[in-house]
C-alpha cells in the first residue's frame, strides 16, 4: 500500500440487487454510502458516516432487505445520488484525498453510476484496492472476503456485515493492520 497524507477515506458502498436478475427496466443503484475517516499518521479511524441514496431507477428487493438491512421506505428518504456526491466532495474533501475500498466494486460502480447520470466522478484518482493490498500484504495465495480477512487478521466483524458504514468501518482496520505491518517490515530491512 502506498504512503498516504494524514487522512484517508475509506468507502463501502450497498447498492439495489435481487436473487437473479434484476427486473425489467431496473438496474443496480447504490443506496447506501458508508465511509470512515483514517488518521493514518495517529494510526485510528477518526469518524464514521453513512449517506443513505435514494435510487431513480429501481427498488428495493425483499433479498436486497434481507442482505444490506435497508427497506424501500428507508432509502426514500435518502438523498439523490448528484446530491450524496456533493456531499462526499464538500464534507469529506473526496476529491482531494485518497481513498480506499475493498476490492474494486466500490469504484466501478461510482463510475457507471457517474456516468450514467452525468455526474462528476466524486473522487481523485489515489484510490487502494486493500483487498489487493492485504492480499499482497500477507502472502496470501486468494483474495478473501471482508469478514475472512477480519478472521485472518485476528479482527472482530464490528456492526453488520453488509452495511456500508459498518463494513467501511471494518475496512477501515484492516487497512490500518496493513499499514502497521509495512511500517514492522520496514523496520526489519
Amino acid at each position: 500500500m502506498e504512503r498516504f497524507e494524514r487522512f484517508l477515506n475509506v468507502v463501502d458502498v450497498e447498492a439495489t440487487c435481487w436473487d437473479g436478475r434484476p427486473p425489467p427496466g431496473q438496474v443496480s443503484e447504490i443506496i447506501e454510502i458508508g465511509l470512515c475517516v483514517v488518521d493514518v499518521e495517529s494510526r485510528s479511524r477518526v469518524a464514521k458516516h453513512r449517506v443513505l441514496v435514494r435510487p431513480a431507477r429501481s427498488e428495493v428487493s425483499a433479498f436486497c432487505t434481507e442482505l444490506t438491512g435497508l427497506t424501500q421506505a428507508e432509502v426514500e428518504g435518502g438523498v439523490e445520488f448528484r446530491e450524496a456526491c456533493a456531499l462526499l466532495e464538500q464534507e469529506h474533501r473526496s476529491r482531494s484525498r485518497a481513498w480506499a475500498s475493498w476490492g474494486d466494486y466500490d469504484r466501478k460502480q461510482f463510475e457507471r453510476q457517474c456516468s450514467a447520470g452525468r455526474v462528476a466522478y466524486p473522487f481523485s484518482s489515489r484510490h487502494t484496492n486493500a483487498k489487493q493490498a492485504f492480499t499482497d500484504c500477507f502472502g496470501l495465495r486468494r483474495r478473501l472476503g471482508m469478514s475472512a480477512a477480519l478472521n485472518h487478521a485476528g479482527l472482530p466483524l464490528e456492526g453488520r456485515h453488509h452495511s456500508g458504514a459498518d463494513d467501511a468501518w471494518n475496512i477501515a482496520a484492516l487497512v490500518l493492520r496493513i499499514i502497521s505491518s509495512e511500517d514492522v517490515s520496514q523496520v526489519r530491512r
